[in-house]
């Protein structure tokens, strides 16, 4: 056993006990208050008088009563688009440089601010991660290993003064110096743009690797294995990196590709969700006896949670200006929320698209339930991504069939709704349709009460439809782009199922 092995886990376990998580109540207050004195001399800290709100000993009311809410394109149209011209002290103090691009799964292309203090934001959430290895039980050797994020490309691209891409490559490329010995696959393969190039190059060097943990969006970390495997024709990943323990997953639910990495694996992997979204760390995962995540509430973000209820959300999933938040030390366990966030990228009162519920309140450990614009509503059903992932695992489990992804959409036919599934199958195409559309609609009955008064009216019935799951790939790759943080839409608005039907006809 390495005795520096010993030495970094040591160190790893002092500073665990040394930095547990905080108070959230507290925290948050004193991340709200920061975040207002570091912006009260900007544009929007001006025009919001956030001078007038720290004489509060507690603002956050009248913060949430006088700061309207935000979604990106208000955000964009009526703020950022300075920022993004190059204008200084809009709504964080000086000049942004890094814009996160984001991939767009219920819009357009998004250009997110990241200022200096996000990219430390970043970084410090990631040695909360590191740190939270010491309740893993890992062997000492594991922290001599080599670690492979792979993501977006770091090569960013230069406009009018300033430097865009998705946030894993801006993050990526921003890698304090004492990890780049550890990091994996190097600046160099990182910079190349075009993913297929730089799986391939990957695939060249990686026998000279020792990978300990792997970390990247699970479809594309999956699809970069079987190339791995399949240049060196061997049966597992392990026969490459036999040291492999832990991969860290982000963005979508780990468990749907499960028995797909059961598949190219022959050691069992600890997995450790995240939730790095563009707009900041969010999350992450700090034990082993639970899949939850603990918002990090003590590094620049201050976080609003909204009842996800349709009195509190428009037809576009967001939230009406009249709701009034819940404060963190006041949310219920197992409730859907909309979450809100004000950052140190100059994001205030933002609405992120994502929804969460609380596992834990002492710990603020919480599960992404949904997107608010991935909820299933158009006829009252009220479906949230969680259900669906419930539902198509219930197929798995009748059928034997491995669904890796899945979008649903509320089609019109012959002037009557209908939910139309479109399920991803690994492997041969092994599924009766009309059993997985009876087992679905079963489920979701007994699951959801909503839904059961939907079907008993307007909604008039499900239908499946079993595609291979590299249409979702080839489809993601032509209308997105491929790799990196991009995901499958869980739900298609009309204009994007006319599309995706167009795609898959051919």
């Amino acid at each position: 056993m390495s005795i520096i092995g010993e030495i970094l886990k040591r160190a790893v376990e002092i500073s665990d006990t040394i930095f547990k998580n905080p108070h959230p109540p507290t925290a948050q207050l004193e991340a709200l208050k920061q975040l207002l004195a570091s912006a009260k001399d900007t544009e929007f800290g001006k025009k919001y008088d956030f001078s007038s709100l720290l004489e509060l000993e507690d603002p956050r009311e009248e913060y949430a009563q006088r700061v309207p809410y935000f979604n990106y394109e208000d955000m964009k149209s009526e703020w950022w688009h300075r920022t993004i011209a190059g204008e200084e002290d809009v709504t964080w103090p000086g000049k942004v440089a890094y814009f996160a691009v984001s991939s767009g799964t219920t819009s357009a292309r998004k250009r997110i601010p990241v200022t200096d203090e996000m990219i430390k934001s970043i970084q410090r959430g990631g040695r909360q991660q590191i740190k939270a290895m010491a309740d893993f039980d890992l062997p000492a050797d594991f922290f001599t290993k080599e670690v492979l994020m792979f993501g977006s490309s770091t090569e960013l691209k230069e406009v009018d003064g300033r430097k865009e891409g998705e946030i894993s490559g801006i993050s990526a490329s921003q890698i304090p110096f004492w990890f780049e010995g550890f990091y994996r696959p190097g600046k160099e393969i990182s910079s190349i743009t075009d993913w297929d190039e730089r799986v391939d190059a990957l695939c060249r060097e990686a026998k000279n690797w020792d990978i300990g943990a792997i970390s990247g969006i699970p479809s594309w970390i999956e699809v970069m294995l079987k190339r791995v495997i399949e240049y060196y024709q061997v049966d597992t990943i392990h026969d490459i990196w036999p040291n492999l323990q832990v991969y860290t997953s982000g963005g979508v639910a780990f468990e749907p590709y499960k028995k797909g990495f059961d598949r190219i694996t022959s050691q069992p992997l600890t997995v450790i969700d995240t939730y790095l979204a563009s707009e900041g760390y969010i999350a992450t995962q700090l034990r082993k006896d639970t899949d939850a995540m603990a918002l990090i509430t003590d590094n620049g973000i201050y976080f609003e949670f909204i009842p996800f209820i349709p009195e509190n959300v428009d037809e576009d999933g967001n939230v009406k200006q009249h709701v009034k938040p819940i404060k963190i030390e006041d949310v219920a366990l197992d409730k859907d929320y909309v979450l809100v966030i004000s950052t140190v990228s100059g994001a205030w009162r933002y609405m992120i698209g994502d929804t969460i519920a609380f596992t834990d309140k002492e710990r603020a450990e919480i599960k992404i339930t949904g997107r608010t614009k991935h909820f299933l509503n158009v006829v009252g059903s009220h479906l949230s991504v969680i259900q669906m992932n419930r539902a198509v695992s219930t197929i798995e489990d009748k059928s034997g069939c491995d669904i890796k992804e899945f979008t649903v959409a509320a089609v019109e036919v012959d002037g009557e709704y209908i939910h139309r599934w479109y399920l991803g199958i690994d492997g041969e195409l092994c599924l009766s349709t009309a059993d997985a559309a009876s087992w679905i609609d079963e489920y979701l009955k007994e699951h959801n009460k909503n839904y059961n008064v939907a079907r008993g009216k307007a909604l008039k019935g499900v239908e499946v439809m079993q595609l291979p799951v590299d249409t979702f790939q080839k489809w993601t790759a032509e209308t997105k782009q491929k790799g990196g943080q991009v995901k499958v839409p869980r739900v298609m608005n009309t204009k994007d199922v006319e599309e995706w039907e167009a795609f898959i006809s051919q």
